[in-house]
C-alpha cells in the first residue's frame, strides 16, 4: 500500500481545504456556539457539493481527507456520523440527502407476530438528536429506523459545537424490511476510523493556533517560540500528528482495499490519535499560557473536539487492549 497521496488526492485535499476555509470560518464556529447560528445551510452546502456520496467504501481516503479538514475546521454539521457511523450499516439504502446515524449498542430486538420489536436506551450517540435516520445495531441484525420512531434526548457535553444525545426504543415495532444485511464489525472499523482522522484534523488546528501564538508572543524582546523548551512541546505535537495521521490513513487505505488488517488497524488508528490528542490538549494549553483557558482564545473549540475524539467509541487505553489480545491470539 502507498502511504503518499497521488496527484488526483493532493488536489482534492487542496480543494476540501480551501472550500472549508470559506464556508466553516472560525467566526461561524463561534457564532454558533455563543448565539446559536443555524449550522444548516452549511449542511446544505455539502450535499449540494456531493461530499455526502462519498460513502464507497473505495472512496475512504478521499473521505478521511475531508474529515481531517473538517476536524481541523471544528465542523459543526452531522457529516461525520452521517458518512462514518450511518452510512456503512445502511448499505444501498443510503440517501445522501439525509443525515444519519447509528446506534452501536443498548438496544436489544426481538421477534413477534408482526416482525420485529426493539427496545432498549444507547447512551451517548453522536448526532442522534438531529439524524432523519437511525442505523440500529441489535442482536438480531441491523436496523433501518426513522429517528421520530424514538425519544431522542439531547445531553450537555463540554464541546458546545457537539450533538451528542441518548435514544430509547419504547417497545418500537417495525417490519422485515428494516432490517439490511450489513456487516456491523466492518462499519465500526469506519466508525472509529473517522474518529481519528478528526481527531487529527483538530490536534493539527491546536499546532497551528499555537505556533503563532509563540512567533507573536514576545518576551525579554524576542518571540517565545525562540526559547528550546517551547520549541519542544511544539515538536512532540508535530510527531504525535504524524504518528497517529499516517496510522489513520493506514486505515483507510485497509478499508478501500478490503484488507483484513482494517480490524488492528481501525484500532491503532484510534488509539494513536488517542494518544495525540493528550500531548496536543496539553502541550497546547502550555504554549498559550493563561490565555489558553479564556473563552475568547479560539482554540478552546479545536481542543474540545480533539477530546471529545478521544471518548468517543473508545478511548486509547481500551483500543491498545484490544490489539495486544489480537496479537496474543496469533
Amino acid at each position: 500500500m502507498l502511504l503518499e497521496f497521488d496527484a488526483d488526492q493532493r488536489l482534492w485535499q487542496d480543494t476540501v481545504r480551501d472550500a472549508v476555509a470559506k464556508q466553516c470560518p472560525a467566526t461561524l464556529i463561534r457564532g454558533i456556539a455563543e448565539d446559536g447560528v443555524d449550522p444548516g445551510p452549511l449542511w446544505g452546502s455539502y450535499v449540494e457539493a456531493g461530499w455526502t456520496e462519498l460513502a464507497d467504501p473505495e472512496n475512504a481516503v478521499e473521505l478521511a481527507i475531508v474529515l481531517e479538514e473538517f476536524g481541523r475546521a471544528t465542523d459543526p454539521t452531522p457529516f461525520l456520523a452521517t458518512l462514518t457511523q450511518y452510512a456503512p450499516l445502511a448499505g444501498d439504502r443510503y440517501d445522501p440527502q439525509q443525515a444519519g446515524t447509528a446506534v452501536f449498542d443498548g438496544v436489544t430486538a426481538h421477534r413477534d407476530a408482526e416482525g420485529w420489536v426493539l427496545s432498549g436506551t444507547a447512551r451517548y450517540v453522536l448526532d442522534a438528536d438531529r439524524a432523519q435516520q437511525l442505523a440500529v445495531v441489535t442482536d438480531g441484525g441491523v436496523f433501518l429506523v426513522e429517528a421520530a420512531a424514538a425519544t431522542i434526548t439531547r445531553v450537555p457535553v463540554f464541546d458546545p459545537l457537539l450533538h451528542i444525545a441518548d435514544v430509547t426504543f419504547p417497545a418500537v415495532h417495525i417490519c422485515d424490511d428494516d432490517r439490511v444485511h450489513t456487516d456491523p464489525e466492518r462499519a465500526r472499523h469506519i466508525a472509529l476510523t473517522g474518529l481519528a482522522i478528526t481527531t487529527v484534523g483538530a490536534c493539527q488546528r491546536i499546532l497551528d493556533l499555537a505556533l503563532q501564538h509563540v512567533k507573536d508572543r514576545q518576551q525579554f524582546g524576542v518571540p517565545i517560540g525562540s526559547f528550546q523548551a517551547v520549541q519542544h512541546k511544539a515538536v512532540d505535537i508535530h510527531v504525535a500528528i504524524e504518528r497517529a495521521r499516517t496510522l489513520a490513513y493506514f486505515a483507510a487505505l485497509t478499508i478501500s482495499a478490503d484488507d483484513p488488517r482494517r480490524r488492528l488497524a481501525a484500532s491503532m488508528a484510534k488509539a494513536a490519535a488517542g494518544d495525540c490528542q493528550s500531548v496536543a490538549f496539553r502541550h497546547g494549553l502550555q504554549l498559550f499560557g493563561a490565555m489558553g483557558f479564556t473563552w475568547e482564545n479560539d482554540v478552546q473549540f479545536a481542543l474540545k473536539r480533539a477530546k471529545s475524539g478521544e471518548l468517543m467509541l473508545g478511548g486509547a487505553a481500551e483500543h491498545r487492549a484490544l490489539i495486544a489480545d489480537e496479537y496474543r491470539d496469533l
